[in-house]
């Protein structure tokens, strides 16, 4: 294919699917497409497997790139150098770690402006996002080429095209010499949770109480084949490792349905999961800002209404 100016989206991936986040933000790339009249490419580094797939969710073209595993330095050289070679407007990523940490990088190396977790793409190419914890919105505009995180939640999956193929492109990029070189990692079994991608999560906060009062969360989340969250208090009470925070300093999410369980509903807390399609609130605290973003509120004491819910969804289940 001709080299020209083209949208990028870096498709990032996880046992050679490609997370809903990234699907994500190759619909904003479509959008952006109908804007501006260009193409786009989807971006693969290390596992190409998915190549089809993004074919399939609407790419006009799958780049290649080969990289030995996950390592900051060596994937932004590689955006950085197809984001030139490709003129791109606009390069964009999933609003994930690597993604949020790879856009900053980009947009640095490259000399462009960045946007941050946007939400929506107005007609005047403007992008949405939400500030001050999700009680404002704001509408940024990029002068020139720029790099732009997408939400979690807010442009939703592509549509399939069964059968569709693109042109498969391997990019030959020089990477150069690595400053930093990982020499070992060590993955503890709790990191292996997916909350970005999970359809059901449900939460707990510090209304549990305490660490015994938390296998609750954990047992109706298995019963109903979900992930389980956390707000912050939760974690820094150790009752669960960090990587289950969702909220502002965790994780943004936009399952299909969200429990939350003896939360108060803190901004920061609120901010990382109004996304999600189903909301269901338990504290005991009727007054809780929880109850203000819920479609169903339940005021009671949460570890005496998860035992009532657990037994019910079994018996169903029976």
């Amino acid at each position: 294919m001709e080299k020209q100016a083209m949208i990028l989206v870096y498709l990032e991936t996880a046992d050679g699917q490609i997370l809903k986040v990234s699907l994500e933000a190759l619909n904003a790339a479509k959008k952006l497409a109908v804007q501006t009249g260009k193409g786009v490419a989807a971006v693969l580094i290390g596992d190409a497997s998915a190549a089809a797939s993004a074919g399939v969710y609407g790419a006009d073209e799958v780049l290649t790139a080969a990289a030995d595993g996950y390592q900051a330095e060596t994937y932004t050289a590689i955006l950085t150098e197809l984001f030139a070679r490709y003129e791109t407007p606009c390069l964009l990523l999933g609003s994930s770690r690597d993604g949020k940490e790879l856009a900053a990088r980009v947009s640095a190396r490259a000399g462009v402006g960045c946007v941050t977790d946007a939400m929506d793409l107005t007609a005047e190419g403007g992008w949405v996002r939400s500030v001050y914890g999700g009680s404002l919105q704001e509408t940024v505009s990029i002068e020139g080429r720029g790099v732009v995180t997408v939400r979690s939640g807010t442009f939703g999956k592509p549509e399939e095209t069964a059968g569709r193929t693109v042109p498969v492109t391997a990019a030959d990029v020089e990477t150069g010499a690595l400053r930093a070189v990982i020499k070992e990692a060590v993955k503890e079994l709790a990191e292996s949770v997916n909350l970005e991608d999970a359809e059901v999560i449900v939460a707990g906060g510090r209304g549990m109480g305490s660490a015994e009062n938390f296998k609750l969360v954990h047992e109706l989340a298995e019963l109903l084949g979900g992930v389980v969250g956390a707000s912050r208090p939760a974690i820094e009470d150790g009752w669960i490792p960090r990587n289950h925070q969702v909220g502002q300093s965790g994780k943004i999410v936009a399952p299909k349905l969200y429990i939350a369980c003896g939360i108060s509903g803190a901004m920061q807390h609120v901010s990382g999961m109004t996304g999600s399609g189903y909301i269901v609130a338990i504290n005991k605290d009727e007054d809780a800002p929880i109850f203000e973003v819920a479609d169903v509120g339940i005021v009671g004491n949460v570890n005496d209404i998860l035992p009532l819910m657990i037994d019910e969804i079994k018996a169903r289940k029976a």
